[in-house]
């Protein structure tokens, strides 16, 4: 099989989707088959060559996107979804949308910061190779837990993400939650938590999702063995609607006097707002209240919703 090269690959794509040529004729310029041409045109596509993006027409999305922007600030890129979509189904809309974001702001010399969960590694898996140079991926928050098997996820995550871009990699081998928070300010002044630490709070931009305390799909933190039975009491006490970063919110976006948050190793609110763009990507109702604590706490400057959940933020706020 013949192996075309970029160039010969742009080439064709230009021809085909700029000059708005037919494959009969981008077959006749390269001397080819039409078959060819429609496989050059796909490996185009697969190399991230050609990206191709649909806009939605002004329409409901819009409103909402309008309304959240003048409650909270925030730029809110609304995914339509069908209305019969399933939750795994408004997950895939959200995770496509916010990949071809992170694809448009990512470039050389970009430093991304990345939360690890169900939702980022959707948008992982939508990501389109992008290479760049001097660029950065560093993993927002430890994953480890003696007790859960879903550490893995994290490398996983990382790697898609560090490798669809052509970045460095910068884990941080660290537990989700320290038994101690002692522990944690001891190993806050080892050399090389120091280094992730600072790479981390310099970041150009975050990626992350927000955690469901209570719901029918509660998020990973909450039932993968990362806390106990008396934690999970005291987050209930502290009427925790859910996380980002592995660092626990209530409604209002509050999270400072929240005492398992001294052993989070994910950044606060506070350090999360340093960072300049911070996309949240989040669907499904059931993290509605955690979305609106995230939203209260100010760490978000863009937001990935998809219709239905957008919808019922806006309904949750009104009171309706």
């Amino acid at each position: 099989m013949q192996v075309h090269g970029d160039a010969e690959l742009h080439h064709a794509a230009e021809l085909y989707w700029v000059q708005g040529m037919t494959m009969e004729a981008v077959a006749d310029r390269f001397g080819v088959s039409r078959p060819t041409v429609s496989r050059m045109l796909q490996a185009a596509r697969d190399r991230g060559i050609v990206r191709i993006t649909l806009s939605a027409p002004p329409a409901a999305g819009h409103e909402v996107s309008r309304r959240l922007r003048e409650v909270f600030g925030v730029t809110a890129h609304v995914a339509g979804t069908a209305r019969a979509a399933t939750e795994p189904q408004r997950l895939e809309s959200v995770a496509r949308s916010a990949a071809a974001l992170l694809a448009d702001w990512f470039g050389d010399g970009t430093t991304l910061a990345v939360a690890w969960g169900t939702t980022t590694s959707a948008v992982a898996a939508h990501l389109q190779p992008k290479p760049t140079r001097d660029a950065v991926v560093v993993q927002m928050n430890g994953a480890v837990s003696a007790r859960s098997p879903l550490t893995a996820q994290s490398p996983a995550l990382l790697g898609q993400m560090s490798s669809a871009f052509g970045a460095s990699l910068l884990p941080f081998p660290t537990p989700a939650f320290f038994d101690d928070e002692r522990t944690r300010t001891l190993m806050w002044q080892e050399s090389t938590v120091r280094r992730v630490l600072a790479v981390r709070n310099a970041a150009d931009l975050a990626v992350f999702s927000v955690g469901a305390f209570r719901g029918p799909m509660i998020s990973q933190v909450y039932s993968g063995d990362y806390l106990d039975e008396d934690a999970l009491r005291e987050l209930a006490a502290h009427r925790v609607v859910g996380d980002v970063c592995t660092v626990f919110l209530r409604e209002d976006g509050t999270y400072a006097d929240i005492g398992l948050n001294r052993r989070a190793t994910g950044p606060t609110p506070l350090e999360l707002r340093r960072i300049p763009r911070r996309l949240c990507v989040v669907s499904g109702d059931h993290k509605v209240p955690g979305v609106i604590g995230a939203l209260r706490a100010g760490v978000v400057t863009d937001l990935v919703i998809d219709e239905r959940t957008a919808d019922a933020v806006l309904r949750r706020l009104s009171g309706r």
